[in-house]
């Protein structure tokens, strides 16, 4: 009986997303992308540049509004649903002008939490801590973010996000910038973390051995392109789809004007 409660939890629909459209201005960003992820699944979202994982991304932490279509998180508009999601941009994104110590951004992710306020101090630390002991950076505590490397300052961003208990991490481009030694470190952390009930997602450009690393892969340009177990659904029309020419796929794609519509 307990197995069969587990397997039920593990195949429950966490995130469901339903003829999701997300434009920029009167551009599309996003068309009629449509899936659902299980609680617990380690999920790679692959596609060109421009072909819309950011801005999925930034739509499942509640921060872009839809256009068309639906999007669930635990049955919760995204915006409802901020407390479950921890979002870690893309490190170029990040304004790292300032001089600040490692546990100073990884106790960024607490910020927006009630439990942690100016009384509880001994908490925020020990936080900060349990944080950095999990991706392995406990002994950088004190460090300047500017002294790390490229694979150590995005286990700190990781840890950032462990902070906020959240039980959606959303990782994007976590490989980028880092070498292949760095990588597996991240990959190796990314399965912990997935082992303890997280739910991940993560952009990616690395169409390689996905199907060995992760239980699902959403390939997306500017559409969902394929959604499944990355052995089965990463066939050649697929990569064609994903990396070839999208211009001609939108050229009649304007506002207002969606694939699928539900109004009726």
């Amino acid at each position: 009986m307990n197995v069969t409660r587990e397997m039920n939890i593990k195949n429950k629909p966490l995130i469901i997303s339903d003829g999701c459209c997300i434009q920029y201005g009167d551009s599309s960003a996003l068309d009629d992308v449509t899936f659902s992820i299980s609680e617990g699944k380690k999920v790679a979202v692959v596609g060109p540049n421009g072909g819309g994982k950011s801005t999925l991304f930034n739509a499942i932490a509640g921060l872009l509004p839809l256009a068309h279509g639906s999007l669930k998180i635990k049955g919760m508009d995204p915006h409802e649903a901020k407390g479950l999601v921890s979002y870690v941009p893309q490190k170029d994104l990040i304004n790292w002008n300032f001089s600040l110590a490692v546990k100073d951004v990884v106790e960024m992710g607490l910020t927006n939490k009630n439990s942690f306020n100016l009384f509880s101090r001994k908490k925020i630390n020990e936080k900060i801590k349990d944080s950095l002991n999990n991706v392995g950076l406990l002994h950088k505590v004190n460090e300047n973010i500017n002294n790390l490397s490229g694979g150590q300052l995005q286990r700190v961003l990781i840890a950032r996000a462990l902070a906020q208990n959240a039980d959606i991490l959303l990782l994007d481009e976590a490989f980028s910038a880092v070498d292949v030694g760095a990588q597996e470190d991240i990959m190796q952390l990314i399965n912990s973390i997935n082992l303890d009930g997280k739910t991940v997602l993560i952009a990616t450009h690395d169409i390689n051995n996905l199907e060995e690393k992760f239980d699902e892969v959403l390939c997306l340009n500017r559409h969902c392109c394929a959604f499944g177990d990355p052995s089965e659904v990463l066939t050649e029309e697929v990569i064609q789809e994903m990396y070839g020419s999208h211009n001609e796929m939108f050229k009649n794609h304007f506002k207002n004007n969606h694939r699928v519509t539900n109004d009726n």
